[in-house]
């Protein structure tokens, strides 16, 4: 009967994430759709993730009767700060080089991650992770080389800013052991005033708003939710493969949609990253299952 209850549980576990790396995928092509000024995207995207993250605090508080802060003191407040200065440079990096180079960076974030909890947290990473970081390395020295050759030096290097942000903001949740749940959403709001601050004087400029609401009212909580739950049913590894969907689907969108093609030297770098982490998650699954075959010998 439990082995019945854990595969349901996997299975569950596997539509949720699943789900939530698909609508992870539609962020950038949506951005793209909606055709505006960079920071009247930001402030509008930002607006509409902060009123989502209102109502789920007061559903929770209120209705459900769930006690969960907005944002839990000051390790909160520093992974929002992270969280919102990663929303800056995203935007920045979309702007400023191909879809492709963008997804294919953030995918390092893991990597960060792990050398930030290294340093931070006394964590050494595996010699494995050791080696899938030397090999991510390299694929993103490809991207960001032929992002200098190609001009678009400042949106990789805002990429890269990106998947490091993200690393401290994932550092200071670790570190803190507080429900953060609501915090990438909550300090939405960040984001919003400055790009609000920095909008055109006459006006926000987005030629296709509805495209930007939806990406910020329904897709990004959406993602956000489904991929803060599936370590709930699933292995962290497993978890981080659905993370990959973004980084293989939206250039595939990105190509369908505004027939933007990659360079080769980017797709060479970004299958040397896929196949690094996937290989990382295999791995780390395989080892998980020999783990819990061995635990009940002892």
């Amino acid at each position: 009967m439990s082995q019945t209850i854990n595969a349901a549980h996997h299975r569950r576990g596997l539509l949720i994430t699943g789900l939530g790396g698909l609508a992870l995928s539609f962020d950038i092509p949506l951005i793209r759709s909606a055709d505006g000024e960079v920071w009247s995207l930001l402030a509008v995207r930002s607006l509409c993730t902060f009123i989502v993250a209102l109502v789920a605090w007061i559903v929770l508080n209120k209705v459900l009767r769930r006690k969960i802060a907005l944002v839990p003191g000051r390790a909160g407040l520093a992974a929002g700060l992270f969280y919102g200065l990663g929303s800056f440079t995203f935007l920045l990096s979309v702007f400023n080089t191909a879809t492709a180079n963008v997804v294919f960076i953030v995918a390092f974030t893991s990597m960060f991650a792990a050398v930030l909890s290294w340093i931070f947290l006394k964590e050494r990473p595996s010699n494995t992770t050791l080696v899938t970081m030397a090999a991510m390395v390299f694929g993103v020295g490809l991207i960001v080389q032929d992002g200098l050759q190609s001009g678009n030096f400042l949106g990789d290097a805002m990429a890269v800013c990106s998947a490091l942000l993200l690393a401290l903001a994932i550092t200071v949740s670790r570190a803190s052991g507080k429900d953060m749940g609501l915090v990438p959403l909550a300090t939405a709001i960040f984001p919003c005033v400055v790009g609000y601050l920095l909008s055109p004087s006459e006006g926000l400029a987005i030629t296709h708003p509805g495209w930007i609401m939806f990406d910020g009212l329904v897709m990004i909580p959406l993602a956000f939710f489904c991929l803060a739950t599936g370590p709930r049913y699933l292995s962290a590894p497993e978890v981080g493969m659905f993370y990959l969907l973004e980084t293989i689907l939206a250039p595939i969108w990105i190509w369908i949609v505004f027939k933007e093609v990659p360079t080769v030297q980017t797709l060479v770098g970004g299958a040397i990253l896929i196949l690094a982490l996937v290989g990382h998650s295999v791995w780390q699954m395989r080892q998980r299952s020999a783990s819990a075959v061995a635990s009940p010998l002892h």
